[in-house]
């Protein structure tokens, strides 16, 4: 079954195979829900996105029309998703939270690594919306620039735009300092 590609498990799927559908659900949630965190941020409500995704992608598969890989099509449903439990979360009242902490100096340990995390993380959530998702889309999902535009439904020109003003404004809130390698992907787009 691990040896099928998701074209063959599409393919299955749709025709109403639940495992294959199954599969292909396991096969990318780690991805979905990393998108959902990245764009929603608050934990609980990425679950959320990532559950509403994941149900749209099963209720939704007989419309995929293959036109664009299926992790593309996942990316733009676990994106709409994200996009809509920011709107849920911005009706809901704000609790009030402590001040987040001054970030650390990086090292190299695993403390490190995971700190560093949370202050990209963190920096993330300042980055206004439509710049948040672009950079989340190019850096942690590894889409080229013509996907990006597919799933934001904008021209590449603005992805290009939005994602290095996402970029500029990340590296503001981290301190001037360079987002962390293992946050960043080649731009070859």
């Amino acid at each position: 079954m691990r040896d099928d590609d998701d074209r063959a498990l599409v393919a299955r799927a749709i025709d109403g195979d639940r495992r294959a559908l199954e599969l292909l659900l396991d096969r990318h949630a780690d991805r979905i829900h990393a998108v959902c965190r990245r764009i929603v941020a608050h934990p609980e409500d990425a679950l959320d996105a990532t559950q509403e995704a994941m149900i749209a992608i099963a209720r939704g598969i007989t419309r995929f029309d293959g036109r664009a890989a299926f992790s593309t099509w996942c990316y733009r449903i676990a994106t709409n998703a994200a996009i809509d439990e920011l709107r849920r979360a911005r009706r809901r009242p704000i609790p009030a939270h402590p001040d987040a902490p001054e970030p650390v100096a990086r090292g190299s340990g695993p403390a490190d690594v995971v700190t560093a995390r949370l202050d990209v993380d963190a920096a993330l959530r300042e980055v206004p919306e439509e710049f948040r998702v672009a950079v989340v889309l190019r850096d942690l999902c590894d889409l080229d620039y013509a996907e990006i535009a597919d799933v934001l439904d904008v021209p590449p020109g603005t992805v290009r735009s939005r994602i290095s003003r996402g970029r500029a404004i990340l590296v503001e809130r981290l301190g001037g300092n360079q987002v962390p390698t293992s946050e960043r992907q080649n731009d070859d787009g």
